[in-house]
């Protein structure tokens, strides 16, 4: 991907050094810290406080009751205030408090009272007695972000289906799926992380503040974030969801057989509906042909019922061909009905030989070399869609995984495209591994790892297991 340079920003200036003025409120002495927040923003904010009648001092001293950071952890701030306190030989025990304290107080045109939320949590004790920085036991911070714990990688994660900021994620998957639909993979790939990031959040995120500086959300998707929090929508989502291409292409993309290239091509043809591409005579594939002719019930959710209904008729039929071999029901039941319903059969015969080791990520191989079976089963209509004509059609993927690999297959075909794409990402940059759904390979002992269940493979990465149902990245 070519990377596209920064414009270089010109560095403000610094606030002007003058004698301080005690303002309208003596007792409170701000000071900003630079680091992360930046110069022309640390004067900008400097001006603004300044202009409501606050303090704020350029270096710190003595003097200052409240140091003030952006994006900045506890720890980080403390260190910051310790040099500080070294290098001007001054002591004092200011309160360490976040962004969120101080755009409260610019608002309410005093300074607000400090709240549990508002400080910065420092995790290590600091200081000696009796010096002025402050005893040597643990500073709690009152504000405690969402995402202050937040592990880097989605496989680290553990992330609910339902969750408290579906109007942030659904806003951020949006562009992500735009991105897709203009093939920038990196843009893509930017939006789905925040959006991943955001869904493991433990509570209902109610200001940017709280997210604090967390992996995986930049600087376009905290903008999102932002505008969806002030005004409840982002006008950039907004005119993307209006845009004919991405509604042509997300209609396009949901037919079965359907990728985003051939999507493209029918828009650049002039193709804009399912009608227009049944008038027009256009060439489909049968796949295709039988996506556009079940395209509703295909797009609607298989109930939990309906899945156990196919399973036991896959299981009977395989009980005839293949004695023994054992049926597992996986992947998006009530979840994502454009994937379909994902089946496995797990059989003694060995499909795929394993010999010199698994191709390194980003090679051809990018699912697997399983047989397989993408179909579409018509089942006996249990509710409202097809009672009518007493069936519905249902997709089901049917996958052969010999047994020895099967426990790798389980794991490579259940969970989300970004907790899978992560998983291997994470065995690849920190273990020096290779995950595929046949096995895991240790680069540095030219090994093959068995597994017998998804927990030993997390295991062997040195993982905390997460569970099917916590794999929606």
């Amino acid at each position: 991907m070519a990377l596209v340079p920064l414009k270089r920003r010109r560095r403000a200036p610094s606030p002007p050094a003058g004698p301080p003025d005690a303002g309208r409120f003596p007792a409170v002495v701000l000071c900003l810290v630079e680091k992360r927040m930046g110069a022309s923003r640390r004067a900008f904010l400097t001006q603004l406080a300044r202009a409501k009648g606050f303090r704020v001092d350029r270096a710190y001293s003595a003097a200052v009751t409240h140091v003030v950071s952006e994006q900045n952890s506890g720890d980080e701030v403390a260190r910051w205030l310790e040099q500080q306190q070294e290098e001007c030989g001054a002591g004092g025990d200011p309160a360490l408090l976040d962004i969120s304290w101080f755009t409260e107080s610019m608002g309410s045109g005093r300074p607000v009272e400090i709240e549990s939320r508002h400080r910065l949590r420092v995790s290590w004790a600091w200081g000696e007695p009796g010096n002025g920085v402050g005893d040597p036991i643990e500073r709690v911070s009152a504000l405690a972000p969402l995402g202050q714990q937040m592990a880097p990688y989605a496989c680290q994660r553990r992330t609910p289906l339902l969750h408290s900021n579906q109007p942030l994620t659904e806003a951020l998957e949006t562009l992500a799926e735009d991105a897709g639909f203009s093939g920038s993979e990196g843009r893509s790939l930017a939006f789905t992380r925040a959006a991943s990031v955001l869904k493991a959040l433990p509570g209902r995120l109610s200001a940017l503040e709280e997210l604090g500086p967390l992996p995986g959300i930049g600087e376009h998707s905290r903008r999102v974030i932002q505008d969806v929090l002030e005004d409840g929508v982002s006008v950039e989502v907004e005119r993307v969801k209006l845009s004919e291409r991405y509604r042509t292409m997300k209609l396009f993309t949901k037919i079965f057989g359907v990728g985003v290239r051939t999507a493209s091509r029918w828009y650049q043809e002039g193709l804009r509906t399912l009608v227009d591409l049944q008038e027009r005579n256009t060439k489909l594939t049968r796949q295709q042909q039988a996506g556009l002719r079940h395209y509703e019930d295909l797009n609607t959710p298989v109930e939990r019922g309906e899945a156990e209904s196919i399973g036991r008729m896959v299981q009977e039929a395989v009980q005839r061909f293949l004695p023994g071999a054992s049926v597992t029901l996986a992947g998006a039941v009530s979840l994502s009905p454009h994937q379909g319903l994902i089946l496995y059969q797990h059989s003694q015969e060995n499909s795929f030989a394993l010999h010199e080791g698994p191709e390194p990520p980003g090679g051809r191989d990018v699912l697997d070399r399983f047989e397989r079976c993408f179909s579409i089963f018509r089942l006996e209509a249990q509710g409202r869609l097809g009672a009518a004509r007493g069936w519905k059609a249902v997709r089901v993927d049917l996958v052969v995984a010999p047994v020895g690999q099967f426990p790798f297959a389980l794991l490579g075909w259940t969970g989300s495209r970004h907790f899978e794409r992560e998983l291997r990402r994470f065995a690849g940059h920190e273990r020096k591994m290779v995950l595929n759904s046949h096995t895991l390979y240790d680069t540095r002992l030219n090994l093959f790892l068995p597994a017998a269940s998804e927990e030993e493979i997390f295991q062997h990465l040195g993982l905390e297991y997460v569970p099917p149902t916590q794999r929606n990245a």
